[in-house]
């Protein structure tokens, strides 16, 4: 499988889930986005390290993680979100210390956050794209001006979410169902897919 390079569009909040935002990818060599939920702590960290003249007074975890790395050698070479599964993105980071490579699992969210502090590519395969990536209306001249925000514009974050909800394919299984998948997310430490159920039955 073809690996696509992804780079960051950025930041929208969440107009359905409180508290979660949506991390927009955008393939290098193409149009379509890839809209990501993610949480609130993991959007401020990713945010600042887009934001070079914002300096948090003490490390965040994912600063303190590459002030570890950095300690020991450890270098992070790549990202590359693997796997879609019920609207939640698996992804790998791929790690080198003293020439031998190790991948280790992560959240996506995390993954990308320590992207950026290593300066590391992010990638996704073709196949991932083309079930979850969507094409957005942007107006060429604004999105020229507006390319040193992180913050996307209101009307892109309604086309964003609209497509984010569609892909998490939660809101056609009943109720009763989605507290038995809630549970077994819970059982599983699959905390991301729970938020997204939790939240699917509170608006129901």
């Amino acid at each position: 499988m073809s690996l696509v390079r992804l780079n960051i569009k950025g930041i929208s909040y969440s107009q359905t889930q409180n508290g979660a935002y949506a991390l927009i990818l955008n393939e290098v060599d193409g149009d379509r986005k890839l809209p990501i939920v993610i949480g609130a702590f993991e959007a401020q960290s990713i945010a600042i390290a887009l934001e070079k003249e914002i300096r948090p007074p003490r490390p965040l975890t994912h600063d303190l993680f590459k002030n570890f790395a950095d300690r020991f050698d450890i270098v992070v070479k790549q990202v590359i979100i693997h796997k879609l599964v019920d609207g939640v993105f698996y992804s790998s980071l791929i790690c080198e210390r003293d020439k031998i490579e190790e991948i280790i699992d992560a959240r996506t969210s995390d993954a990308i956050a320590l992207a950026l502090r290593f300066q590391a590519p992010i990638f996704t395969y073709k196949n991932i794209l083309d079930k979850a990536g969507i094409y957005l209306k942007v107006n060429p001249k604004k999105e020229d001006e507006e390319q040193d925000s992180i913050l996307v514009d209101d009307m892109v974050a309604e086309e964003i979410e609209a497509a984010t909800v569609e892909q998490e394919g939660y809101k056609d299984v009943p109720l009763e169902e989605l507290h038995a998948l809630l549970e077994e997310a819970v059982n599983n430490e699959d905390y991301e897919k729970a938020a997204k159920i939790r939240d699917e039955i509170s608006k129901r």
